[in-house]
């Protein structure tokens, strides 16, 4: 399964242009935190998942539907008509992307690290902020850390700093083993 997160050129340009607009319109913070926002409700709510992803679905419905949720939620209106261009653009499938690449643009404004942190299954306190602790320590600086379950892994972490990965999951660590068990 393709990594939804990843911004598209097409997610990236969306994203680069709602950030220009909340620094102009100085609502950085709270755009972010509506982005955040809906990127929690998406991975609860399956019903929101299929809506975005599923091609049964026009875009006039996929902007009505994300209209729905950004109106409950209590939005902020440049939220809202971000939303609406992406769905009336055809282009809900990069929304996860264009939040991401927000994130990445508005840490990176404010001068914070982000890191996100891939696991088989959820962190406890204790293990999240140990692995804070270990990140801390080896970017010189204190990331912004946001986790995700993805129990494909089997066992381990991936953390990705910027474009850096650190995957030590049991996954990865079984495919580098069967690979070099065909190559013997």
């Amino acid at each position: 399964m393709a990594d939804e997160t990843k911004a598209t050129d097409a997610g990236q340009r969306y994203a680069q242009s709602l950030f220009e607009l909340t620094i102009e319109n100085g609502n950085l913070t709270q755009v972010e935190a509506d982005l955040k926002s809906l990127k929690a409700m998406v991975a609860d709510s399956a019903d929101l998942r299929r809506l975005i992803a599923s091609p049964a679905f026009s875009a006039e419905d996929k902007g009505k539907g994300l209209a729905a949720v950004a109106k409950k939620a209590g939005f902020q209106p440049l939220t809202v008509k971000f939303l609406g261009v992406v769905a009336a653009n055809g282009r809900v499938a990069d929304l996860l992307g264009a939040i991401s690449a927000f994130s990445e643009l508005s840490a990176k404004h404010r001068g914070v690290v982000t890191a996100e942190v891939v696991s088989a299954a959820a962190l406890s306190p204790a293990q999240l902020k140990g692995v804070q602790t270990a990140l801390a320590q080896a970017l010189g600086k204190t990331p912004e850390v946001s986790t995700r379950v993805d129990p494909s892994l089997l066992g381990g972490l991936k953390v990705r700093v910027g474009s850096r990965l650190f995957d030590a999951s049991l996954r990865s660590k079984l495919d580098s083993l069967k690979f070099a068990l065909k190559r013997a």
